[in-house]
Formats: structure tokens, sequence, C-alpha cells
């Protein structure tokens, strides 16, 4: 019998955010995702977080599996109001869709006026049965999954299941485990060779907030970004920080500022060279990662990123360990392990609640 899922035993505070690294293979890990499809799920992506209040911080599509950067907020303690019910219905749901559950709800306002009903039932009623799948990690990815299946089956003309199996998620610290994370799903392209520099990618945060304009989704991406990058200072959701984001990103991705000859200098794997030392120590760059090994390391595969259940600091890790203290046994007397293999370059700085072996990251 498989284990529940290990989530964030603080996800009701109001302080301390709640963000989760996904990743969701194909089945078989066929290579199914091309433009069209990539088109159609991010289209997905943004609908459930337009409709659940849980925020896309970075994402990036492959051609067989996605990785997720999601914050998931808790729901406001008075609740949704009618309107603000509506308005997420309406970015999942149609025009006729949201218009019944509105007459709905005038319906059971009026019976209140009336005396018929009270309005702390019938209202509560109505809100239960859509709010149950707000600010909730499963229920955000298991409608994402689903509803990008029964598309896929209907365009391609197929039945089953889409997914290889339940989706991993790792419980990620705001601060430089967040903005470590986002880098590195961002980097996925240039790590499979498809890119030289990562804004050349469109199916990923980094390429749609390079790529897609002053509006829509494009706004939405970097506002993500900018809330990877600051939320452990307290800094939203502020499209209007981007551009002092994108700098200290690009550095953090270990990615010369300027393009030459229509390509980025990218840092190769290896040895971070003298110039991209330079740029991660740089005074303005206060907010990157001091190791200069870690723009070289994000270009590796590090698996605690994707099977470390929890990454952070020690102290976080260990804070975690102890509120799930009862996922295990009595021999394991903390949670904090040191990264090995090609997570080395982090270890002292980030820390991974599983101990993985030596070699294969």
């Amino acid at each position: 019998m498989r284990k529940a899922r290990w989530l964030a035993n603080w996800q009701n505070s109001s302080s301390k955010p709640v963000i989760y690294h996904c990743i969701s293979r194909v089945v078989d890990r066929r290579f199914v995702f091309g433009e069209r499809e990539c088109e159609a799920f991010r289209m997905y992506l943004r609908m459930y977080e337009n409709f659940s209040g849980c925020r896309v911080l970075s994402y990036c599509m492959m051609s067989n599996h996605f990785h997720l950067l999601l914050e998931v907020p808790p729901m406001a303690e008075e609740g949704l109001s009618d309107g603000e019910l509506l308005k997420r219905l309406s970015g999942l749901y149609s025009e006729a869709f949201v218009a019944g559950v509105a007459a709905e709800l005038e319906e059971a306002r009026r019976q209140v006026s009336a005396g018929v009903v009270e309005e702390a039932v019938v209202v509560a009623r109505i809100h239960a049965r859509f709010t149950y799948r707000m600010h909730d990690l499963s229920e955000f990815m298991k409608g994402l999954l689903i509803r990008f299946t029964r598309w896929f089956n209907r365009i391609h003309s197929r039945t089953g299941t889409l997914w290889e199996e339940r989706f991993k998620s790792v419980i990620v610290e705001s601060g430089v485990a967040a903005r470590t994370m986002a880098a590195y799903i961002d980097l996925n392209p240039l790590r499979a060779g498809m890119v030289e520099d990562p804004a050349d990618y469109r199916w990923s945060s980094y390429g749609e907030a390079m790529g897609g304009g002053a509006k829509g989704n494009g706004k939405k991406a970097r506002e993500g970004l900018v809330r990877a990058y600051f939320c452990d200072q307290g800094v939203g959701f502020e499209a209007e920080k981007w551009r002092e984001v994108s700098r200290l990103y690009r550095r953090l991705m270990g990615i010369e500022l300027q393009r030459k000859s229509g390509h980025a200098q990218v840092q190769s794997r290896g040895p971070v060279t003298k110039n991209t030392a330079d740029l991660l120590e740089s005074a303005d760059n206060e907010t990157a990662l001091p190791d200069l090994d870690m723009a070289a390391m994000l270009r590796c595969r590090v698996r605690y990123f994707t099977d470390g259940a929890v990454i952070g600091s020690k102290t976080f890790v260990n804070e975690a360990f102890e509120l799930a203290r009862d996922r295990f046994t009595s021999k394991r007397k903390d949670g904090a392990r040191r990264l090995r293999g090609s997570g080395k370059p982090a270890a002292g700085l980030l820390w991974s609640a599983r101990d993985l072996r030596v070699g294969i990251g």
C-alpha cells in the first residue's frame, strides 16, 4: 500500500508559503507533446490556475513530461463572495454554466430574504460544490490531468490513461530553494540540447515571460517568476519587478545578459568560468546563490529536485520532518540530508529529506 502524499503541514498559514515542485510523465514515456499539445496543456494550466486560487510560479513542458512549480495559498478565512466564486468559475466553465450558478445563488438569496431558508445553509451548499477543489494541490493536479487527457484522447481518437503514474511532488522552501527550483525547471530544454538559451523555448515559464507580450499569459509568467524569486521577501505577483528579476534570473541560470550573434552566452557543463563567477558575485546580485558551481549544477539532472520529498535549508527540512514524524520509523532521528552527487554544489545550502545514492544526483 503506497503512502499518502507528503503535504506541507502549514498549508493554512498565511505567512509561510506552501510551494511544490510537481512532475508527471506520459505513460510508457512516449513523446506525444508537440506544439498543439503544449498549447492546449498551457491553456488548461492557466484555466485551473484561475479557478483554483493556486498560482503557477514556473513550468516547463517537454516531449513526454512536464514540470510545475506551484504555490498553494490557503483559502481566505471568510471564504469567497458570490462574485469571487462566479469569477473563479468563469475561468473554467462556459458562460451558460456560470449563469446557471449565478441564478441559483440569486434564488438562494431571495429565499433567505423571504425567510424560507437560512443563508448559511443554502448558500454554503452551492459554494461547497466548487470550493473543495480550490486551494488544494491534489485537486489542482487531478483536474488539470483529467481535463487535458480528455482533450488529448478526443483529438487523437484514443481511450485510457495518458499518465504513467500518480504525479510526483516535492515540498520547496521559499527563497533560495524556490528560485533554484524555478531555474532548474526552466533549464530543462537547455539540458536536453533543444535550445542554447531557455528564452527561446516557448513552452516554459521563462520563454513565455520573455516572449508573451505585455498582457495575457506573458504577464502571468512574469508575475510567477517574480514571486518565485522574491516570495521570501514578501513580494507578491508583481510584474513590474520583472526587469530586475530577469537580470538576476539569467545570472542564476549562468547566462550572460547580452546576446551575441543571435545566441546567448551560456555556461557549459563543468567548472564555472570567471565571467560567470563575476556575474554571480556582482554587488547587485545579492539574492543569487553564492556557490560558483551552482550554474553548472543546474545544467545537470539533479534527482533531489524531483525525488527529495522536501528541499530547502537544513532548518526547513528538519521542521517539515518533525511535523510529519509519523511517516518515519523511530530509527530516523532527523530530517535533513546533505545533497551529494550532481547536487553537491548546493550541499550545505540546500538539504533534502531523502538521502539518494551518490552518482545519480
